[in-house]
């Protein structure tokens, strides 16, 4: 396959760095280790060690989500694009993202007390704003993963399985979710690698390289069985056709999957881990920024899509602020910038 991109660093090269200046002096340094790996599971650029053992958190969602669409449930439901998208996302609880939520649950005989998630304030501040100006407290709902769960109560119910406990490990459900990932991932997750996310599913250390190749393999389909091949496919043309309901107004995810113009998909997880991946190019990116800086994250998968020529010149000035983020004082001036730290590839 034809790769456009100029040499990437062989495997062994040392992590890259995102700086945050203030004014011309260098204030904080962020490392981050990355992958990029072909179906075939080769390593095209490495930068640290790529096979340390990270948690995936959120951004291993569309590869949880390949149950929905395996059991039958999506079609069952009528689920739509954008509802397959939500099942993927780390939304920002608003309105659109809740009505979505909670319409599916109706439809499927459930309600949001049903959903083990939890609540938490919105990420989208107007909302949270809103939220306390009407005296209301968060749902369910406003969970940044609720379209997860409600993915997940929707296999248990279509399949006949009580939903209650949906989030322990060994429930159907999750033991379906786990064998997803080790197969895509081409893994085999001991039960030391397991610990709970911050939303009470169950979470699984795995390499960083592995990471990235489950994701090459998830976007070309390449090694997967036909079925599983079709859900994900199903997946990723919903999180590139429905961007705002993967993350919403503001969020880094959603803007550079729409500057992508439906060329690759991308995903946050806590603590400064991206994934991403391209049919294009037949690559899977996984990255994690080692002191869990989520604004670091961001300015590094940019960097990554740029340099492998994945975004336009539209795109790329689209997502620029979000990428070589200023930083503005209280009074909204200027006084310093995060950035890639040169050279970084």
């Amino acid at each position: 396959m034809s790769r456009p991109f100029g040499p990437l660093p062989s495997p062994g090269a040392r992590p890259f760095i995102v700086e945050v200046k203030r004014g011309a002096q260098v204030e904080s340094r962020h490392p981050v280790i990355a992958a990029i790996v072909d179906a075939d599971g080769g390593l095209v650029a490495g930068w640290g060690d790529v096979e340390t053992a990270i948690f995936p958190r959120s951004s291993n969602k569309a590869l949880q989500a390949l149950p929905l669409i395996e059991s039958g449930a999506a079609d069952a439901f009528r689920l739509s694009q954008a509802e397959i998208a939500m099942a993927c996302a780390s939304h920002g609880g608003e309105t659109r993202h809740t009505d979505t939520v909670a319409l599916w649950l109706q439809r499927i005989g459930r309600k949001p007390d049903d959903l083990e998630c939890g609540a938490h304030w919105p990420y989208h501040e107007e909302t949270a704003r809103q939220l306390a100006r009407d005296r209301q407290s968060p749902s369910n709902l406003h969970n940044n993963c609720s379209g997860k769960h409600a993915g997940m109560v929707s296999v248990a119910t279509h399949l006949g399985e009580d939903i209650r406990g949906y989030v322990k490990p060994d429930h159907p459900v999750q033991r379906r979710v786990t064998a997803a990932i080790e197969d895509v991932c081409k893994v085999k997750l001991a039960p030391e690698m397991f610990a709970t996310d911050g939303c009470s599913m169950p979470t699984m250390a795995l390499p960083l390289r592995a990471l990235a190749h489950g994701f090459a393999r998830f976007i070309t389909g390449q090694g997967l069985a036909p079925q599983r091949a079709a859900a994900a496919k199903r997946i990723a043309a919903a999180v590139m056709a429905e961007p705002f309901f993967v993350a919403g107004t503001g969020r880094f995810c959603t803007a550079v999957m729409q500057a992508g113009k439906q060329k690759f998909i991308a995903k946050t997880g806590a603590e400064g881990v991206y994934t991403a991946a391209s049919a294009e190019l037949g690559l899977g990116i996984a990255l994690k920024v080692l002191d869990g800086t989520a604004r670091a994250a961001q300015t590094a998968l940019g960097g990554l899509l740029e340099h492998l020529k994945l975004l336009d010149d539209e795109g790329r000035e689209a997502i620029r602020p979000l990428v070589e983020q200023p930083l503005n004082n209280w009074r909204g001036l200027h006084v310093g910038d995060i950035g890639l730290a040169p050279p970084a590839f």
